[in-house]
């Protein structure tokens, strides 16, 4: 379970880490540590759970082997067997990813090919993890639960939670884009379903609370330590010449939408899901659009351009510009009653989503 869960931590770093690097020093080598700490998830991974699952196949007792799945005559849990499944796709991204360089160049987006497969890797990863926390969580009669297996869950889901950030960073990912529509419905048809299965299924006070919260300090750390590392582009062209490494955009303030989806599920009964979900994903939206609209509007102002918010730092690359401090699209993509309403029923079919997910993981014992 450790090793997958520092498994988990290492590929998030080297994703964030990545990012950094390629917006301040650009594409260099294949070699950079950045790329190490990626690949180092997956064959920490990997090792462990396979490890794992011979160790439960050939020498398991008879509650390993009966708290195990079976897959091609080996045993093992359920979260052993996806993460070995997600440290296959993050290697084999590995070489697909240095070719696609080396023929293409920078990517001009960040879903390229095979970044999707190494996304998907890394994602199996820390849904392994997650699945082998909570089905040791379950596996404890609930009177004799420590924290320590709530908190681990709350932790992982705050990784995902940034999985879905990093992949939605060209509709999330910077404060300019928090007054066009679009960026409140990628937020509603994503990251309620996350919240929510947190809530239902980890034992804690407060779950999706500790979840976002955890996603928010996970995230200024990496802000404030990468402003410290010198950087200096090596890909030309260069209209930004940036001395330290660029940190990635000030995170959601998920916290407080988190909160509101808390009280929600501590109020209403299990059988009430349906309507349960159409409660939480309104309010999910309606605390999120008030709370990043205003918010926002501060990270654009000169008050948050200091080394604790990490504003205006943008990629070596970029033509700097009056429009770092306007929002982006509000004339295309205006912010309507139509908008909206579409983001209520993604944020409710995803609350949904989280529900049934949740429901899934509260049985898991395997």
């Amino acid at each position: 379970m450790w090793a997958a869960v520092i498994a988990a931590t290492s590929a998030k770093v080297g994703i964030l880490w990545d990012i950094s690097w390629h917006r301040s020093i650009g594409r260099d080598t294949f070699w950079t540590p950045a790329h190490m700490a990626i690949y180092l998830g997956g064959v920490l991974a990997g090792l462990s759970c396979g490890w794992v699952v011979l160790k439960t196949t050939f020498a398991g007792t008879s509650d390993e082997r009966a708290a195990a799945v079976t897959f091609w005559g080996f045993r093992g849990p359920l979260g052993a067997w996806v993460c070995i499944w997600g440290a296959f796709a993050m290697i084999t991204s590995a070489p697909f990813d240095n070719w696609w360089h080396n023929a293409y160049g920078l990517d001009v987006k960040v879903l390229s090919p095979p970044h999707v497969i190494l996304a998907l890797g890394i994602w199996a990863v820390q849904l392994g993890a997650l699945f082998m926390v909570l089905s040791l969580q379950n596996r404890t009669p609930e009177r004799e639960t420590s924290r320590l297996h709530g908190l681990l869950a709350a932790y992982l889901v705050a990784i995902l939670l940034q999985n879905a950030t990093t992949v939605a960073i060209e509709q999330l990912g910077f404060p300019n884009d928090a007054h066009n529509a679009l960026y409140y419905k990628v937020a509603a048809g994503v990251l309620p379903l996350l919240l929510v299965a947190v809530g239902r299924a980890v034992r804690l006070p407060w779950p999706a609370t500790t979840a976002a919260g955890v996603y928010i300090a996970f995230s200024l750390l990496t802000i404030w330590i990468l402003q410290l590392a010198p950087a200096t582009p090596k890909l030309a062209p260069v209209f930004n010449p940036v001395t330290h490494m660029v940190p990635p955009p000030f995170p959601l303030l998920l916290v407080v939408p988190a909160a509101a989806i808390d009280l929600l599920l501590r109020r209403a009964g299990r059988n009430r899901d349906w309507i349960l979900s159409v409660a939480a994903g309104l309010a999910f939206l309606a605390v999120f659009c008030v709370v990043q609209w205003f918010f926002t509007e501060f990270l654009l102002t000169p008050h948050a351009r200091n080394f604790f918010f990490g504003g205006d730092q943008w990629d070596y690359s970029s033509r700097l510009g009056p429009w770092r401090y306007e929002f982006w699209r509000i004339a295309s993509d205006p912010v309507t009653a139509r908008g909206l309403a579409i983001a209520a029923a993604l944020a409710i079919v995803a609350a949904r989503l989280g529900l049934w997910w949740g429901n899934w993981m509260q049985g898991l014992r395997r």
